[in-house]
């Protein structure tokens, strides 16, 4: 799935995409999608380079996949190392750590993605996975737990210099209000700041649920 540097140096460059996979309702599970966020809030990328938040489509985004010429993929992965470590994978290796150490189902579906592209002959020339271990993807309604909410602004850099090393692609920083940026590509009621402030206390939590995302019941 690389092509080697020969092909690549004569092949005109296409499209790159970043992708952030996950789902933010549930803590950890939402880092890839909160990495991308941060970088729409803070960069411009010019074509080729495209950023998407895949939450957790699957097979959906297929179409957006085929014939990439670079992606590069970050999310939550239990790598086995202690909680907050960023570790990255490339080439063949991506699609079998993603099958091997999956702790979603969106991880599942996304396997499936890459083996389907690779089957048909669209599989992207270059693939990679920023990765960081998580320590809680099962607290529904919750947000980034501190040890890999500190990570989303070193994985975003790790994203850049993948760029600029891999591909030649520099993104700008924003010169206006990052705040006006960040929801072209996140929703703006369930951006970060907006998302985790607004969950009630987890003493409420506990007994109602988040009013959010579970329906309460009664007055």
């Amino acid at each position: 799935m690389t092509a080697n540097k020969t092909e690549q140096a004569a092949h005109p460059l296409g499209r790159v995409l970043i992708l952030g996979i996950g789902n933010i309702l549930w803590a950890d599970e939402g880092f890839g999608v909160r990495v991308v966020e941060y970088l729409a809030a803070r960069y411009h990328f010019p074509a080729p380079a495209e950023l998407m938040d895949g939450g957790t489509q699957g097979l959906y985004l297929l179409p957006q996949l085929e014939g990439l010429d670079g992606l590069i993929i970050v999310d939550a992965i239990d790598f086995g190392l202690p909680p907050g470590t960023i570790h990255t994978v490339r080439g063949a290796d991506v699609p079998a750590t993603i099958g091997a150490r999956k702790m979603s189902l969106h991880q599942t579906g996304f396997q499936e993605v890459l083996a389907l592209l690779d089957l048909r002959g669209h599989a992207p020339r270059q693939v990679a996975l920023i990765g960081v271990q998580p320590v809680n993807m099962q607290d529904y309604g919750g947000g980034l737990t501190p040890p890999v909410a500190a990570r989303v602004p070193e994985v975003a850099e790790a994203v850049l210099t993948m760029l600029a090393n891999d591909y030649g692609l520099r993104p700008t920083p924003h010169t206006t209000n990052a705040a006006e940026d960040e929801t072209s590509l996140v929703t703006a009621a369930v951006t970060r700041d907006a998302y985790e402030s607004g969950r009630p206390s987890e003493e409420d939590a506990c007994r109602h649920g988040d009013p959010r995302v579970l329906a309460r019941m009664g007055g």
